[in-house]
């Protein structure tokens, strides 16, 4: 049983659903974090299983779709940070095909969806769909979740699906992302240093740390490099040239790297090895970036006057 700064006791439940593709490749195992209200029963005793804490019902659902090779557990402190905040969230791990006939961790790719002529047409990431659907099933929750109020996040590949897919799903609110923009492969056939536009109809939160390897790494992919006078940073440039909201934000990370919001970083998996060192505290710096998406949140989603501030040492906020 977990209390946190908030008093708010978090609880977790996994859950299953199915994705679409060939088994086995065709399934979700989400795991839910809901505020809890512990009763002392026998039943807890002997299950493990508290009900949620119905003052605060029904709770705005927020939907986190992992980074590539990255496991949903290393985002369990961030996860249970907003949850303790007054909401559901939700990771899932699914494992599918990567790009090459790979397998990993994935919240899946639809290329099709994001090759010219047919991006905005439709969610590049199928899964996000079927899992919030799914949700409807937990007997546990029945009740306590606001379907109507929506936030999708997502870390590095991750918030580039939520980004492509937001506006297509029903009840989505708001949108943010850490260590992701909308920069896209010219393999997709797209000319050197296109950043689509975000598919996101609501305010827009971007994360991204000043160390970070991973985004630095992968900029060949994009063609970035044989754009004259094109911005170094991807999710700057998604900020400017892909996001026209005026409640869109852009928090900036000093010290920070790619896998700031994993706890820990798994450095057998997913590219850790192209990350830069962190500069500072990188525990700081994930509780900075939680308060900041709670209180994002707080305001779009719950409509409370959680006007989105940060301590400038550890976030460099930008707003239009």
């Amino acid at each position: 049983m977990t209390a946190h700064a908030t008093g708010t006791v978090v609880r977790s439940l996994w859950w299953a659903v199915r994705t679409g593709g060939e088994p086995p490749f065709d399934t979700a195992h989400p795991k839910i974090y809901y505020p809890a209200r512990p009763e002392g029963t026998d039943a807890e005793r002997l299950t493990g299983v508290i009900p949620p804490d119905p003052g605060g019902a029904p709770y705005p659902v927020v939907l986190f779709c992992s980074g590539v090779n990255v496991g949903q557990d290393a985002y369990r402190t961030f996860a249970a940070g907003l949850a303790a905040r007054g909401f559901v969230v939700v990771t899932f791990d699914r494992v599918g095909e990567l790009f090459g006939g790979q397998v990993g961790i994935t919240p899946g790719v639809d290329l099709e969806a994001a090759r010219p002529g047919v991006y905005g047409t439709r969610p590049t990431c199928p899964a996000i769909g079927a899992v919030l659907a799914s949700l409807e099933g937990v007997d546990l929750l029945k009740g306590m979740l606001d379907l109507d109020r929506v936030a999708l996040g997502g870390h590095s590949a991750g918030g580039t699906v939520a980004l492509q897919s937001a506006r297509f799903l029903p009840g989505v609110r708001a949108c943010f992302a850490y260590g992701a923009h909308t920069m896209v492969a010219t393999m997709l056939g797209w000319p050197a240093g296109t950043v689509l536009p975000a598919q996101v109809d609501g305010p827009v939160l971007l994360g991204v740390g000043t160390r970070d390897g991973v985004i630095m790494g992968s900029s060949d992919r994009y063609g970035q490099d044989a754009v004259p006078g094109a911005a170094a940073d991807p999710v700057s440039r998604t900020f400017h040239e892909g996001l026209s909201g005026p409640d869109d934000l852009l928090a900036v990370l000093p010290g920070a790297n790619h896998f700031a919001l994993a706890d820990p970083a798994d450095p057998t998996a997913a590219r850790a090895f192209l990350d830069l060192a962190a500069e500072g505290d990188p525990a700081a710096a994930r509780r900075a970036f939680t308060d900041l998406v709670a209180a994002f949140l707080r305001a779009h989603l719950r409509g409370e006057d959680a006007v989105p501030d940060a301590d400038p040492a550890l976030v460099r906020l930008s707003r239009r």
